[in-house]
C-alpha cells in the first residue's frame, strides 16, 4: 500500500516520527506540495495526507487508486468532500487534539492587549525602566478581565474550553451556537443571538467553522455592533473575518483592538492592512502547533488509518 503525506512539515518538523503511519506500507512524506505537484505525487496512492494542501475535484478525479485521505486537522475546507463521496475516497479529520493549545493561545492574545507583556517587556530592556523617577510605569492602560463579559461564537469543544478558563478569571460568557442548546454549564453563562452577544460582550472570541455561512461573519455591520472598548479574538479561520472591515474597525476606534492567530491567506501578502496596526496583535497560526498538539494530532491520525482498514471507519467528514 502506498500512503503519501503531501505537507509533513509543519505537523512534524524533526520533532515527532513518521513510523506509526510507516508501519501501513510504503510511506512517501513531502515537507511541501505545490498544486502542480500533487497529481505526481500521489497518482499511485491509495492514501494520502494533507493538512493544508488543497484536494479539489480537478485533482481527485486523476487519482484513480486513491481510497482514504486523511485531514491533518479538524478543519477541512481544503478537501473537496463531494467530490471526494462520489468517487468513493472516504476524508477524516482530526477532532479535539488541539483544545488546551488554541484556548491557551486565545488567552496569550487576549492577556497582550489587556496588559501589553512584551510590550513592557520591550520598553525595560531599552532601559526605560532604569532612567524612570518613578518605581513603575505604563505603556498603555491595564484592563482587568474578571467582571468583563466574554462572547463566544461557536460553542463546541475549543470554545467550551475558552469559557471555562474566562470563567476562571472572574468573567461572564455569553455563548452563540447554530444549534439551540438548555445546557447551561455554570453560573453567570447564557446562550444568546449573535448580534446581542456582540453588543454586549468586552471580549468576542470566534470558534467556529468556516463554512459558506461563517465566511465574513465578522463584517461592517456585525463589527459595527461591537463596543468600542472591546477586542476581537480569533483563533479558528482567518476568512471568518472581513479584513477590511476590521482594518477600518481598527483604525477608526470603532473597537479597541484584535488578537489574531489566522488570517485570510497564510502566508499573508507583503503590506497586509492588518500588520503593523498598533493595536492589532497577530501570530502566525501557532495556536495549533504545540508538541503536545502534534503529539496527539498525529496518535489520532495512526487511529483514524487503523480504523479504516479494519473497515470501520470513525471521524469522518461531510458537508
Amino acid at each position: 500500500m502506498k500512503i503519501v503525506v503531501l505537507d509533513g512539515y509543519t505537523l512534524n518538523p524533526g520533532d515527532l516520527s513518521w513510523d506509526e503511519l510507516a508501519s501501513f506500507g510504503e510511506l512517501s512524506v513531502f515537507d511541501r506540495t505545490p498544486v502542480d505537484l500533487i497529481e505526481e505525487r500521489a497518482k499511485e496512492a491509495e492514501i494520502v495526507f494533507t493538512n493544508k494542501t488543497p484536494l479539489r475535484e480537478d485533482i481527485l478525479s486523476k487519482l484513480p487508486n486513491l481510497k482514504y485521505i486523511g485531514v491533518f486537522a479538524t478543519g477541512y475546507d481544503n478537501v473537496d468532500v463531494d467530490a471526494a463521496a462520489k468517487l468513493n475516497i472516504t476524508v477524516t479529520n482530526i477532532p479535539a487534539y488541539s483544545t488546551d493549545s488554541v484556548a491557551q493561545v486565545t488567552f496569550a492574545l487576549l492577556l497582550e492587549l489587556t496588559n501589553a507583556v512584551h510590550a513592557h517587556h520591550l520598553e525595560v530592556h531599552k532601559g526605560r525602566w532604569q532612567s524612570s523617577p518613578d518605581f513603575t510605569f505604563s505603556v498603555q492602560p491595564q484592563m482587568e478581565l474578571s467582571g468583563k463579559t466574554l462572547g463566544i461564537v461557536g460553542y463546541g469543544t475549543i470554545g467550551a474550553k475558552v469559557a471555562e478558563i474566562g470563567r476562571a478569571f472572574g468573567m461572564k460568557i455569553l455563548a452563540y451556537r447554530r444549534t439551540t442548546s438548555t445546557d447551561i454549564p455554570f453560573e453567570n453563562f447564557r446562550y444568546v443571538p449573535l448580534a446581542e452577544l456582540l453588543a454586549e460582550s468586552d471580549v468576542v472570541s470566534l470558534h467556529c467553522p468556516l463554512t459558506q455561512e461563517t465566511e465574513k461573519l465578522m463584517n461592517k455591520e456585525t463589527l459595527a455592533l461591537m463596543k468600542s472598548s472591546s477586542y476581537l479574538i480569533n483563533t479558528s479561520r482567518g476568512k471568518l473575518i472581513d479584513e477590511e472591515a476590521l482594518a477600518y474597525s481598527l483604525k477608526s476606534g470603532k473597537i479597541a483592538g484584535a488578537g489574531l492567530d489566522v488570517l485570510s491567506v497564510e502566508p499573508p501578502t507583503e503590506n497586509h492592512q492588518l500588520i503593523g496596526l498598533s493595536n492589532v496583535v497577530i501570530t502566525p497560526h501557532i495556536a495549533w502547533a504545540s508538541l503536545e498538539a502534534r503529539q496527539r494530532l498525529l496518535k489520532i491520525a495512526v487511529k483514524n488509518v487503523q480504523a479504516f482498514l479494519a473497515g470501520n471507519p470513525v471521524h469522518v467528514v461531510s458537508r
